[in-house]
C-alpha cells in the first residue's frame, strides 16, 4: 500500500480500515479526494482484503465537508480540477463491501462521500446533512442524485433547500445510516460487521454488490435476468461448491474467494 499523508490505512483478517486525518475536521480538499482514489484502487486490487471500513480520525468529524478554503481559485485552475464524480463513481463501484462509520459531523462532501459506501453507521452525536445552500451552492458531488434515491425526493429537497442537519436517529429513521451506536463504540460495531463479511465469500458479495447497484437503475425483467446470469456464474465457483459441501457436511465452510 503507497504511503498517503491524509489518509492511514491498516489491514487485518480481510478487513481494510481507511481513516481521514485532515484536522481539524478531516475536510474534503483536493489531495484528500486524490488520495482515496488511489486508496480504494489499491484496496480493490488487493486480494488480501474483502471489506473495507471507511471513518475520520478524532470523535468530531466523519467528514465535515468540502475545502472551502480552496473554492475561491477553482475557477482559476478549471483545467486542473479532479473530476470528484469520476472518483466517487469508481469508490462507489469498487467489488467489494464498504461501510462507513459515521463519528461526528458528516456534511456536504463528507455526506456525499458517506452515501458510496453500501452500509452507514453513525455514533449518536453525528450530525449529518447538505448545507451547501448556506453558501448558495448545492451538493455538487452526486448528492442531489445519490440522496433522493435513499429518502425520497420530498425530504431530500428539504434536506438541500433548509441545510439543516439531522440527527443521528434522524438519519436511521429515513434509511441514511442502519444503526446507531453510543459515541466512541463505533469502531468495535463496524469492526465486527466488516470482519461478518469478511468471513464470506467475495465470489457472491461481489455478485450481491453489483447486483444491487446496477439492478436498481433496470426495468425489473431486466434486473431479473442480469439476477439469473450472475447467479448461474456464481453456482460453479469453487466457493459455492464448498458452501453446499459445508452445509451438508455440518461444518462451516472455508472459502478461498475463487
Amino acid at each position: 500500500m503507497r504511503m498517503a499523508e491524509l489518509l492511514t490505512v491498516t489491514i487485518k483478517n480481510g478487513v481494510a480500515t481507511v481513516v481521514i486525518d485532515n484536522p481539524p475536521m478531516n475536510v474534503l480538499s483536493t489531495q484528500v479526494t486524490k488520495e482515496l482514489d488511489e486508496v480504494f484502487q489499491e484496496l480493490k486490487e488487493d486480494q488480501e482484503v474483502i471489506s473495507t471500513i471507511l471513518t475520520g480520525a478524532g470523535d468530531r468529524a466523519f467528514m465535515a465537508g468540502a475545502d472551502i478554503k480552496e473554492f475561491p481559485d477553482r475557477e482559476k485552475n478549471k483545467e486542473n480540477q479532479i473530476d470528484t464524480h469520476e472518483v466517487f463513481n469508481r469508490i462507489e463501484n469498487i467489488p467489494k463491501p464498504t461501510i462507513a462509520l459515521l463519528n461526528g459531523f458528516t456534511l456536504g462532501g463528507g455526506l456525499e462521500l458517506s452515501l458510496l459506501c453500501d452500509i452507514r453507521i453513525a455514533e449518536n452525536h453525528a450530525k449529518i446533512g447538505f448545507p451547501e445552500v448556506n453558501l448558495g451552492l448545492l451538493p455538487g458531488a452526486g448528492g442531489t442524485q445519490r440522496l433522493p434515491r435513499i429518502v425520497g425526493a420530498s425530504k431530500a429537497k428539504e434536506m438541500m433547500f433548509t441545510g439543516d442537519p439531522l440527527s443521528a436517529e434522524e438519519a436511521r429513521s429515513l434509511g441514511i445510516v442502519s444503526q446507531v451506536v453510543p459515541k466512541g463504540e463505533g469502531k468495535v460495531v463496524a469492526e465486527q460487521l466488516a470482519q461478518k463479511l469478511a468471513n464470506q465469500s467475495l465470489q457472491s458479495l461481489s455478485r450481491i454488490k453489483h447486483l444491487v447497484n446496477v439492478g436498481s437503475e433496470l426495468p425489473i425483467e431486466e434486473g431479473l435476468q442480469l439476477e439469473k446470469q450472475l447467479f448461474d456464474d456464481l453456482f460453479v465457483t469453487k466457493d459455492a461448491k464448498e458452501g453446499v459441501r459445508a452445509f451438508i457436511e455440518k461444518r462451516k465452510p472455508v472459502f478461498t474467494h475463487k
